[in-house]
């Protein structure tokens, strides 16, 4: 069951829900924008 809520919490809730940090946007909204990542070597 812990595994189970630490999945939901994670994978799918954070990836989801917007912060207000990031200007009310997703984590993935967020960093698709900003090109976060993308040349990281």
């Amino acid at each position: 069951m812990e595994l189970e809520i630490f999945e939901y919490i994670e994978i799918w809730y954070n990836k989801k829900r917007h912060h207000s940090t990031l200007n009310y946007k997703t984590t993935e909204e967020f960093i698709n924008q900003n090109g976060i990542y993308q040349n990281v070597s």
